[in-house]
C-alpha cells in the first residue's frame, strides 16, 4: 500500500483534497432550505424574510468569484481555502446559537456566503490549471463533480440530523465536522504549486527546475482582466456561460418544479426528476472533463450547447413520469458539462496563472 502511495503523483493527491473541501463547501452551503420551516416554526418568521438570506447568500457567492480569484492567483488557492473553511465553519456554528433574524443574515447570508465563494470552481480550476499539464480536462471535471456530489451528500445529512436532533444540533454538528475533518485536509494536502514540492505538473516534461522557470515564467506573466478584456474569445467565453447559468441555474433550477407541479406531476415525482438529474451531473461533467482531454475543447463546447437546446425543447414533449425522469437524466448530463472546457481554454488561451481570476470573471456572468 505505500509503495502504491508513493507511486501516485501528488497533482492527484492535491486534487483529492480539493474536491474533499469543495464537495464540503458547496453541500453545507445548500443546506439552508432544508432549516427554513423549522426556523418558521420557532421564531414565527415569514418566508420572505428567511429568503432574503438565501438571496443575500447567492448574491455574494456569485460576487465573491472575481475577487477570490485574483486573490487565489496572486496569494495562491491554499490560503484562499483555508480562510474560506473556516468562514464557513464559524458560520455554520454560529447559525446553531440564532436568537434574531440579523444573526441569520450574519451567519448564513453572509459568512457562509463568503466562506463557499472561496471553495468554488473558482479556486478549484487554479488548482487543476496550476497541477495539470496532462488530464487538465479530467481534473476541473473532478472538481465540478465533486460540487454536485456534495450536495447530494449534505444534503440528506442535514435533514436526517434535523430529524434526530433538531435544527440547531444539525448546523452544530455539520459545522464541528467541517472544521474538524475537512479543514486539516486543507492544511496538511493542499499546496499551491508542484514547485513546493520540488516536484512538476502532472504530464510536465523535463526536469523540476525547468518546470519551475516556466512556472516562474507564467507567473510573470499574468492576464489581468482589464488585458482579457481586449481578447475576444474571453467576450465569448463570458457569453456562452452566460447560456449556461441562465438555463441551468435560471431557468431548470428555479422554474422546474412549479413547472412539473403546473403540469400536474406529484412533488414525489419532480423530486425525484431532480435526485435523478443531480447524479447524472456528476456523470456528465467527470466525464466532459475526460472528453476535453481526448477530443480538444471547442468542439466539445459548442456540442454541449447544441445539446442544450435539444433537452430543453425535448421538455415540452414530456407527458408522464418516465419520460420526465429520462429528461431530467439527460439534462443532467449537459447540467454543467460545459465548466470543463470553458476552464481549459481559459487556462490555454490566457496561461494557468491568470484562471482564477478570469474564471471568476466568467462564472460571475
Amino acid at each position: 500500500m505505500v509503495s502504491l502511495i508513493r507511486r501516485v503523483h501528488p497533482a492527484w493527491i492535491v486534487l483529492g483534497a480539493v474536491t474533499l473541501c469543495m464537495m464540503a463547501g458547496t453541500g453545507l452551503r445548500s443546506v439552508f432550505g432544508v432549516y427554513i420551516k423549522p426556523m418558521e416554526a420557532e421564531f414565527g418568521w415569514g418566508r420572505g424574510a428567511l429568503s432574503g438570506a438565501a438571496a443575500i447568500s447567492l448574491l455574494l457567492l456569485g460576487a465573491t468569484g472575481p475577487l477570490v480569484g485574483r486573490l487565489a492567483d496572486r496569494w495562491g488557492p491554499r490560503r484562499v481555502i483555508v480562510v474560506s473553511l473556516l468562514l464557513l465553519g464559524i458560520g455554520s456554528l454560529g447559525a446553531a446559537f440564532v436568537q434574531s433574524l440579523w444573526h441569520v443574515y450574519v451567519t448564513t447570508g453572509l459568512l457562509m456566503a463568503l466562506g463557499a465563494g472561496g471553495v468554488s470552481m473558482t479556486t478549484g480550476s487554479t488548482v487543476a490549471a496550476r497541477w495539470f499539464e496532462a488530464r487538465r480536462g479530467v481534473a476541473i471535471g473532478l472538481t465540478a463533480g465533486g460540487m454536485s456530489a456534495g450536495q447530494l451528500v449534505v444534503i440528506p445529512l442535514a435533514m436526517a440530523l434535523t430529524l434526530w436532533f433538531g435544527w440547531r444540533a444539525s448546523y452544530l454538528w455539520l459545522g464541528v465536522g467541517l472544521l474538524a475533518l475537512v479543514l486539516p485536509v486543507a492544511l496538511f494536502l493542499v499546496r499551491d504549486d508542484p514547485a513546493e514540492r520540488g516536484g512538476r505538473p502532472y504530464g510536465a516534461t523535463g526536469t523540476a527546475a525547468a518546470a519551475a522557470r516556466t512556472a516562474a515564467l507564467e507567473r510573470s506573466q499574468r492576464v489581468a482582466i482589464l488585458e482579457a478584456m481586449k481578447v475576444p474569445q474571453f467576450w465569448l467565453l463570458m457569453a456562452t456561460f452566460f447560456v449556461c447559468g441562465y438555463t441551468s441555474n435560471g431557468m431548470v433550477l428555479t422554474h422546474f418544479m412549479p413547472h412539473a407541479l403546473e403540469h400536474n406531476f406529484s412533488e414525489l415525482q419532480a423530486s425525484t426528476a431532480l435526485g435523478v438529474m443531480g447524479a447524472m451531473n456528476v456523470l456528465g461533467t467527470i466525464t466532459s472533463g475526460w472528453i476535453c482531454d481526448r477530443f480538444g475543447r471547442r468542439g466539445p463546447l459548442a456540442f454541449y450547447y447544441f445539446f442544450r437546446g435539444l433537452s430543453l425543447l425535448f421538455l415540452l414533449y414530456v407527458w408522464n413520469a418516465p419520460s420526465l425522469h429520462i429528461w431530467a437524466a439527460v439534462f443532467g448530463l449537459n447540467y454543467v458539462s460545459t465548466v470543463p472546457p470553458t476552464t481549459t481554454l481559459t487556462a490555454n488561451i490566457f496561461g494557468r496563472y491568470s484562471v482564477g481570476e478570469l474564471s471568476g470573471w466568467i462564472f460571475l456572468s
